[in-house]
């Protein structure tokens, strides 16, 4: 059982194995197949990184409604939410360092949750992801966080099939893939249902071609 207190202390959760191995495979052909240039984007995608286009494919939707997951998000969030987003991302060999950063809320602190489902293991060796834990809140009037130090930053590492949530103030970044071993990972963005709006706005500009419709409640979901 994840304790929700923990959750919200530290802004986010790993879900070991979240996703049932038998899929894995499949998971990696679609990513694999749905690599597109930076050019064929509707906003260029940065450079270091392997893009692909993946948000329609069933097997895709059907992890980003793994009932551990939207729990997880729906604790974050707290309210009614919507799958906003979903594009694979896999950092090259020698590229992918990113500095700590927040991705931000839209409106309001806690109306937006990120998780990322990891189709490769990873490591400090292949970029795995370094987050800040319990960064999003910070306390007041603590000093603003300096993003070029690294001091409380840990670096994660885990298995194929591991989910990672967090809260989108969660200082976080990618890193160097050093060994050039693939990471593989879909990056899946969830809003609070009043940003529907602003999210029809710019959905064309993140080349979203999924039903984002569908609504997610909170209670629906048991988080252990």
């Amino acid at each position: 059982m994840i304790d929700c207190t923990e959750l919200h202390d530290n802004g986010f959760v790993l879900l070991p194995r979240a996703i049932p191995s038998e899929w894995l495979e499949d998971l990696r052909a679609v990513f694999d197949a749905g690599v597109k240039p930076s050019d064929q984007w509707p906003t260029p995608r940065g450079w270091g990184w392997r893009h692909s286009l993946v948000d329609d494919d069933t097997q895709i939707q059907a992890l980003c409604r793994l009932p551990q997951l939207l729990a997880a998000v729906g604790e974050l969030i707290g309210e009614r939410f919507f799958l906003s987003q979903v594009e694979g991302r896999e950092p090259l060999a020698g590229c992918g360092h990113q500095q700590l950063h927040r991705d931000l809320s839209a409106q309001r602190p806690g109306d937006t949750a990120i998780a990322l489902a990891f189709f490769d293991d990873y490591g400090p060796g292949n970029g795995a992801t370094r987050i800040v834990p319990g960064s999003h809140r910070p306390m007041p009037g603590a000093p603003p966080l300096d993003f070029a130090d690294e001091f409380r930053s840990v670096q994660l590492s885990g298995c194929a099939g591991d989910i990672l949530v967090f809260d989108a103030e969660l200082v976080h970044a990618a890193s160097l893939n050093v060994n050039g071993a693939r990471r593989r990972s879909i990056l899946m963005g969830y809003f609070s249902e009043c940003l529907y709006a602003s999210h029809l706005e710019t959905a064309g500009l993140r080349n979203v071609r999924m039903d984002t419709c569908e609504r997610f409640d909170p209670a629906d979901f048991a988080f252990d």
